[in-house]
């Protein structure tokens, strides 16, 4: 399989994190807080993976991913700080949900990270357009 063009590779990634989004939405209607808290966080990382392949960053780790975003957009001042501390949130409490266990969320824990995750997908799109 022949490597995907950049613009083919950015758009499938942005529109598997709006498909992921409406899944996390989904899951929220039946109070699956920690599936819901797992769609957020790939919500962001399907997102900044495309931000980082359309700027030829390299990451092959999700922690690598983590590590470049905060590294190229973050500390550069191009994506507000605010976005990426909700992405290191949503990072370890999705690693909590994974692969923790007796741990668990709550609707009131949850759902506030919606607003913010949704925030960060249109910030990326948008730089992605300039």
């Amino acid at each position: 399989m022949s490597k995907p063009h950049k613009e083919d590779y950015v758009k499938y990634r942005i529109n598997l994190a709006k498909e992921t989004l409406d899944a996390a939405k989904d899951l929220a209607e039946k109070d699956h807080w920690i599936s819901v808290m797992n769609r957020l966080y790939y919500v962001c990382y399907y997102s900044i993976s495309a931000l980082l392949y359309e700027n030829d960053i390299n990451a092959t780790t999700h922690s690598g991913v983590k590590r470049q975003f905060s590294k190229h957009f973050i500390m550069t001042g191009k994506i507000d700080k605010s976005l990426g501390k909700v992405f290191a949130k949503v990072f370890d409490l999705r690693q909590k949900g994974d692969y923790g266990d007796f741990f668990d969320l709550d609707k009131e824990q949850t759902l506030p990270y919606f607003e913010p995750v949704e925030k960060l997908l249109k910030t990326i799109e948008t730089l992605l357009k300039d």
